[in-house]
C-alpha cells in the first residue's frame, strides 16, 4: 500500500534547519501502514533533507560548516545565468540532497535515539515549501 501526504513549511532561508519529525511521525501513526518506510522528497533545488541531534551547538554548527565549504559570497557561475545570487543554495542543496528514507515497524520510527528528521533551506530568502511524504508498507 501507498499513501502521499504533504508537508507545508514555511522557512526564513539562509541555511535555516527545521526539525520535522513530530510531523513525519504524526503522518505515520493517522496513516493506514502499520510497518514500512516513509520516503520524504523537496521538489525544488534549494533544499535538503538529512538526520541530525537537533540540539542547539549543531544547529550552529551545521551552517557554519556549509558557509567554510560552500561560501555566499564566493563568485558562482549560477548567479551569471539567472541573476538571484543563491548559487550557493543550490551547491548546499545538492550536497546533502532532496529526499530521505526511514523505514518504521509497528508505526513508529526506527532511528537512533538522538536522530532526528531536518530540512534546511539554503535559499537566500524565506519561503513557503510543500514536502512530499510517501508511506509504502503494509
Amino acid at each position: 500500500m501507498v499513501e502521499t501526504h504533504y508537508l507545508n513549511i514555511k522557512t526564513h532561508g539562509n541555511t535555516h534547519i527545521l526539525n520535522i519529525t513530530n510531523d513525519i511521525a504524526n503522518l505515520v501513526l493517522s496513516s493506514k501502514i502499520t510497518s514500512g518506510i516513509a520516503t520524504i522528497f523537496v521538489p525544488g533545488a534549494t533544499g535538503g533533507l538529512t538526520t541530525i541531534e537537533y540540539e542547539p551547538g549543531l544547529l550552529k554548527d551545521l551552517p557554519e560548516l556549509m558557509e567554510k565549504l560552500i561560501p555566499s559570497d564566493k563568485f558562482y557561475h549560477h548567479n551569471d545565468t539567472w541573476h538571484d545570487g543563491n548559487g550557493h543554495s543550490h551547491l548546499r542543496a545538492s550536497l546533502i540532497g532532496p529526499s530521505l528514507t526511514v523505514p518504521f515497524t509497528e508505526k513508529n520510527l526506527t532511528f537512533g535515539t538522538w536522530q532526528q528528521i531536518i530540512f534546511i533551506d539554503f535559499d537566500n530568502r524565506p519561503r513557503s515549501r510543500k514536502l512530499v511524504v510517501q508511506l509504502l508498507g503494509d
